[in-house]
């Protein structure tokens, strides 16, 4: 099935949200404990005014090849209430995509987190392999139907395809570096975005989050502006760069690559609804879906900081 012939609709199972919520509490453990930078700015967030945070989206790469592209990853949350939101297309990176909106739940007034905040959104990525060289192609040789331990690939964060030598690696992400981070990262979490309107404090304000971060040391991606600003001025986006860690490759070449971010998402209160009062703003009354322009430079957050 092609990624874009999924089922546009699915029902929440009866009994299925609590399951949902361990899954995503397993990814974003596996996440934090592989990018210890990452955790850093996350623990910080939640120490400074005892902030209570929720989430905007989880983002995931994966790769076009028969049973390991989106669907690989979505049917399972798909099958727990996700709906397709709508498409997002690089073709300058061999990149198509997908995000899900999350099923209607009731929230507690104070609820947050993962344990009882809302659920995020999902951006799911796909590199189109056959768009790539005969020769990457020929490197990014899975066995197929892999995919269908997607799920747990992602929640165990190992891979479900052999390591790549080094000298496969490097010729990969010479011609296409997210095909390269997706082969060497498998389906642990790209990067997850704070919903930075949810925040009660200082941090509500991404502005604020921007000062915070560069003063305590941490590098921000730069593409279109620290601030990434949709066309429409309604969605504003912050993200860190990929911290480079080492990986033993398979012909045991040690080298540092990327490995995942963390982004700051705000989404502003729509025109028509700009005159409610503050207490009566829900998510509905704010910009959704997402924004091209702001999306191709944050992807850059992964990019390689050196020669590979």
């Amino acid at each position: 099935m092609d990624s874009f012939d999924l089922p546009h609709t699915s029902s929440f199972k009866e009994g299925s949200e609590l399951f949902l919520r361990d899954v995503f509490e397993n990814i974003l453990k596996t996440y934090l404990k592989k990018n210890p930078t990452t955790k850093r700015i996350w623990e910080l967030v939640q120490s400074v005014d005892n902030e209570k945070i929720c989430y905007d989206h989880f983002t995931f790469m994966t790769l076009k090849i028969e049973g390991y592209g989106i669907d690989s990853m979505s049917s399972f949350f798909m099958d727990n209430g996700y709906k397709i939101g709508g498409g997002l297309d690089f073709p300058k990176k061999n990149l198509r995509g997908l995000w899900f909106s999350p099923p209607e739940i009731k929230i507690p007034e104070d609820g947050h987190g993962l344990s009882n905040g809302p659920l995020p959104r999902l951006v799911m990525g796909e590199i189109l392999v056959d768009e790539l060289s005969p020769a990457s192609q020929g490197r990014i040789n899975l066995k197929p139907a892999g995919g269908k331990q997607a799920l747990l690939s992602s929640i165990l964060g190992s891979l479900i395809w052999e390591k790549p030598t080094w000298s496969e690696f490097k010729h990969i992400a010479e011609e296409n570096e997210l095909a390269a981070w997706a082969f060497i990262n498998g389906y642990t979490m790209n990067h997850l975005a704070f919903s930075v309107h949810r925040l009660k404090h200082r941090f509500s304000d991404i502005n604020c989050i921007i000062r915070y971060l560069e003063e305590n040391g941490f590098d921000l991606n730069q593409d279109g502006g620290v601030l990434k600003v949709s066309t429409d001025g309604l969605l504003l986006q912050v993200s860190s760069l990929s911290e480079q860690l080492p990986v033993e490759f398979s012909d045991g070449i040690i080298k540092s690559v990327p490995a995942s971010y963390i982004e700051f998402t705000e989404r502003l209160v729509l025109p028509q609804f700009e005159d409610l009062p503050h207490d009566q703003i829900k998510e509905i009354h704010r910009r959704e879906d997402f924004a091209l322009n702001n999306a191709g430079n944050i992807l850059e957050s992964s990019r390689f900081m050196s020669d590979v």
